[in-house]
């Protein structure tokens, strides 16, 4: 795996024993072991390694106006109850939080204003909730509201 894999060595002497796995792969999906010998003691942790994706399609970066559908999907073996998107993060009735149970969004006509951070949350049948945030990028133009622009001669105008 290297040079995908690190251990943070300043931190051992914390009893911090991390390791680092960047980028992530599905091939790295499963249960990692790790062992750390002190003295005569033998200490020993277990850890699984779960994945969640973010499909696009069409994929990154999006064309304005070009329906956009996005889908979420992790390796957790429960039964999946709900699908919950959050636009730039945010939470409550006026902000644009979407979910279903079917785990697609489709957006018809995606615009500048659909671009950012977006967060994808699962919710399984045993009450876990698995989240990953993600950047969605739409290619388009974000002008001004009026397209008349005014510039004083001999200045530069944008």
């Amino acid at each position: 795996m290297k040079p995908r894999v690190s251990l943070q060595d300043s931190a051992f002497r914390n009893g911090n024993f991390s390791l680092r796995i960047n980028p992530v792969r599905s091939e790295d999906l499963g249960l990692y072991e790790a062992q750390v010998k002190h003295n005569a003691e033998v200490h020993s942790c277990h850890v699984e390694l779960g994945l969640i994706t973010v499909t696009l399609s069409p994929p990154n970066p999006v064309i304005e106006n070009e329906l956009l559908s996005m889908s979420c999907n992790s390796s957790y073996r429960a039964s999946l109850v709900e699908t919950c998107w959050f636009h730039n993060q945010h939470r409550g009735p006026t902000t644009r939080t979407f979910c279903s149970s079917s785990g697609t969004l489709s957006i018809l006509h995606p615009a500048m204003s659909d671009a950012g951070s977006w967060r994808c949350q699962l919710r399984y049948s045993d009450k876990e909730i698995i989240s990953t945030t993600f950047s969605l990028q739409i290619l388009g133009f974000d002008g001004p509201t009026n397209p008349v622009v005014y510039a004083a001669a001999g200045s530069a105008a944008d």
